[in-house]
């Protein structure tokens, strides 16, 4: 829980970017920590600046990130941009004597990532922090626990499917995250699913990948050129194997346009059980043998559900480290990502992960 003001500075946040996730979570977040000023927002344009100025009560709107992060008198930044301007914005704002907040997906490939961890190593004193992936918040210290406690034996294979409807509909325009241009590497929700794996297993290491991805649509309406069409270069559907230097399987599906409701779930596949869970309603069952399932019960002290700005500020005042997420373990999801990526556009070879 976030300290109390009391002997604390205030901290000046500037908000750079403001879409879904900022005005959701971020805004409100911040806003309700003791000692935690809204001091600037710049987004696309100054008039949608000014609307969420006006509503979260955000004390100045600059025109650019630029008037943000050159200001002295702000002292945290929440990146809330697209994959495809972290970095840069990143890197500048840790220059400029800031910690720093980034939205995931971490970077748009695997060298701006590095270049991100080069930046926050060179300046220790500031923290660096990535928004997590939410899916698992309220399972992962029961899976921990499970895990410990040798129920699931020898890890044999990690399998998640994550399924929903977003681009179903043919002619619905283009999504920033159907553009290389915006979103680099990162193939749907692939690289935040993983990170659930990461985080669940902090000593897995993936040698190497194959993946093939699909198209559906091949062109949709271009919003930023109206009566032009682009063609879509990320895909609608992705499908995943892996081995780590341990000998574990993974298998992963991914789809955005699957008919019926939403599905998220990742499956351990160990050699005493297999433990299922289904992220969609924050549940746990395991399998044993051939005999049906079993709830494995998660206590509501241990569901820690969002927490990601009081963590950031927490770090920020009691120089506690970070923990999700940090650079270093983006850097790992984001080399997965990047062999993922370079699997599908070469048409499916395996490839090393350890050597990107």
């Amino acid at each position: 829980m976030t300290a109390q003001l009391g002997k604390y500075a205030p901290i000046r946040i500037g908000f750079i970017g403001a879409g879904e996730n900022t005005r959701l979570r971020h805004l409100p977040g911040f806003k309700a920590i003791p000692g935690v000023e809204l001091a600037a927002v710049a987004n696309r344009s100054r008039a949608s600046a000014t609307a969420v100025a006006e509503t979260w009560g955000v004390t100045q709107v600059c025109d650019c990130a630029a008037g943000i992060i050159e200001d002295p008198a702000i002292d945290a930044v929440c990146i809330g941009t697209w994959p495809d301007t972290h970095a840069a914005l990143t890197i500048a704002a840790l220059e400029a004597g800031k910690h720093v907040l980034v939205e995931a997906r971490m970077a748009a490939n695997l060298a701006e990532a590095r270049r991100m961890v080069a930046a926050s190593g060179a300046r220790p004193q500031q923290v660096a922090q990535i928004v997590p992936s939410p899916f698992s918040l309220d399972l992962d210290a029961t899976v921990a626990d499970f895990i410990a406690s040798g129920r699931l034996g020898e890890l044999e294979e990690i399998r998640i499917h994550q399924t929903w409807g977003l681009f179903l509909d043919p002619a619905a325009p283009i999504s920033w995250r159907q553009r290389q241009d915006r979103s680099g590497v990162n193939i749907l929700t692939f690289g935040i699913f993983h990170e659930i794996a990461e985080r669940w297993f902090p000593d897995l290491v993936l040698r190497r990948v194959t993946a093939c991805g699909f198209n559906r649509v091949p062109e949709r309406p271009d919003p930023e050129h109206p009566g032009r069409t682009r063609r879509v270069d990320i895909p609608d559907r992705l499908e995943m194997r892996g081995e780590t230097t341990e000998g574990v399987a993974l298998n992963y599906r991914f789809s955005a346009i699957e008919m019926g409701p939403p599905e998220s779930r990742v499956e351990l596949v160990g050699s005493r059980a297999r433990l299922v869970a289904d992220l969609s309603d924050a549940t746990l069952t395991v399998f044993s043998g051939s005999l049906r399932g079993e709830g494995v019960s998660v206590p509501a002290q241990t569901r820690r559900g969002w927490c990601v700005e009081a963590d950031f500020v927490d770090s920020i005042r009691l120089a506690k480290p970070v923990r999700l997420t940090s650079f270093q373990n983006g850097l790992r999801y984001m080399a997965v990502t990047q062999a993922v990526y370079d699997s599908v556009y070469r048409g499916g070879p395996w490839v090393d992960v350890e050597t990107l």
